[in-house]
């Protein structure tokens, strides 16, 4: 099918074919595609957005905004046809939405400002509480065609503003009754002043009309330079005001170039500030939507790792229980073979654990026996003996061979050995000992050298070392 949109529409399209979806003025919908038409005409929302200033003083603000899809963007066409376009503009839902940016950013925004603020700077509260609105709404592709903030009206039980119009009301009727007062203060004062200047005219004139009659000639000429003196004094005077008035022209100029040139860097740098904001927002949006992809791209990898890694992961976990359950197969029938062979060993092993049993509990029955006999021939021969203990153990030593088992140990222990035996004899110990106690240090001498030739023997015997030529030889064996 074939359809075409107006002049401030547009065609959706989505459906077999394509990604995500089409906008178009005219196009062919096939089978298996759907299509909406969305209408761009701006809509007017009427609202009374309810704030408090940062005096916590609750007012009414009235608005209105015309608001609708940007024809100029397709992008933000792409967003409305997105987010709002099965919503009816003129719908509850819509409205609430929009609404609720409004309140919101106009909240935040009054709740900095005083009350005088929000009263007196109504362009710029408008223009600020414009620009933040716009771009909340660029999220879902909506332009704000025109916003009008009407006048602000007290909230029931706040009366701010009537009050405001009272004291202002007051204040000029307390003027007026001012300026009147003045006014009559000043025609009376005037009144009696001008009688006074009149009666004190007519007296002088009077007495100058005398004076000038007998002093024309001297007068004339006096009156003449008085006259000169005071137009001169009049000129002076008025130059020196107007010199004045110049002067107090150029300051007031000079004050007002002062105040344009203020005026004009606030705004110049409002404008940077404005700038500077907005680029940092731009710049933060950017930040994000590279982040945003960066993490896209590492999550859609990982997922790809993940997924191919667990795919080997899968067919290496199905290799191993293959080879494991072929090894458990394997396994448990060797299992059962040496279970077999183990009964098998097992009952052979029982069989022979019984006869060596019934073999050691006959021995154990016989040495209880012999040991009982035993018991009763040790007693039956302590009786006999005497009860002397040490006659039965040598008996018994004797009758179980111990003596000669000691003796032929010990015969074993000096077999083999081949003792050398050397014989010394020393002469004349009877005639030393004949002699008198005066040869007792000579004779204890005499014992220690005739032992050295035994001690120097058995060295040589043992070490095969000689002593010294000095010392003495020793004999020859022969």
């Amino acid at each position: 099918m074939y359809r075409v949109a107006s002049a401030s529409e547009y065609l959706v399209i989505t459906g077999a074919g394509i990604d995500d979806l089409k906008i178009a003025k005219k196009a062919w919908v096939l089978p298996g595609q759907s299509s909406a038409i969305i209408d761009l005409s701006p809509v007017n929302y009427t609202f009374e957005v309810q704030a408090m200033s940062a005096e916590k003083l609750p007012f009414v603000l009235p608005a209105v905004f015309t608001i609708g899809p940007r024809a100029d963007d397709m992008e933000a066409i792409e967003k409305y046809a997105r987010l709002l376009a099965s919503c009816d503009k003129n719908s509850k839902h819509v409205e609430e939405l929009v609404q609720g940016i409004i309140e919101g950013e106009t909240r935040v925004l009054v709740a900095s400002m005083t009350m005088e603020e929000v009263f007196k700077g109504t362009k710029e509260f408008k223009e600020e509480v414009f620009d933040k609105v716009q771009i909340e709404l660029n999220q879902f592709g909506l332009f704000i065609y025109n916003a009008n903030v009407k006048q602000l009206v007290d909230v029931p039980g706040h009366e701010y503003f009537s009050y405001l119009g009272q004291k202002t009301q007051m204040e000029a009727a307390n003027q007026a009754k001012v300026d009147v007062a003045e006014a009559k203060m000043k025609g009376a004062v005037g009144s009696k002043l001008r009688e006074g200047q009149t009666l004190q005219n007519a007296a002088k004139i009077d007495a100058e009309t005398k004076i000038i009659a007998t002093r024309r000639q001297g007068d004339g000429k006096k009156e003449e330079v008085k006259v000169n003196t005071e137009v001169k004094i009049y000129e002076n005077q008025r130059e020196a005001e107007v010199a004045k008035a110049n002067s107090e022209l150029a300051m007031k100029k000079a004050g007002w170039a002062r105040e344009a040139q203020m005026a004009q860097v606030e705004a110049a740098k409002a404008v940077a500030l404005k700038e500077a904001q907005l680029q940092k927002e731009v710049e933060r949006m950017n930040a994000l939507t590279m982040t945003e992809k960066l993490k896209a791209d590492f999550l859609s990898k990982a997922n790809v790792e993940y997924e191919t890694k667990a795919q080997e992961a899968n067919w290496k976990l199905y290799q191993q229980q293959k080879a494991a359950d072929a090894i458990l197969y394997q396994k448990g029938k060797e299992a059962e073979a040496m279970r077999a062979a183990a009964e098998a060993q097992f009952y052979a092993l029982q069989k022979a654990a019984d006869g060596e049993f019934y073999a050691k509990k006959k021995e154990a029955e016989g040495l209880v026996a012999l040991g009982q006999a035993q018991g009763a021939y040790l007693t039956s021969l302590m009786d006999s003996l005497g009860g002397n203990y040490g006659a039965v153990r040598d008996y018994l030593m004797i009758s179980g061979g111990m003596f000669q088992e000691v003796a032929r140990i010990n015969a074993g222990a000096v077999r083999g050995l081949q003792p050398r035996i050397s014989i010394w004899t020393n002469g004349g110990e009877g005639n030393a000992a004949g002699g008198g106690g005066g040869n007792a240090a000579m004779k204890e001498a005499a014992g220690v050298y005739k032992m050295l030739p035994p001690l120097f023997k058995t060295l040589q015997e043992q070490t095969g070392m000689l002593p010294p030529n000095w010392m003495g030889t020793l004999p020859a064996d022969n």
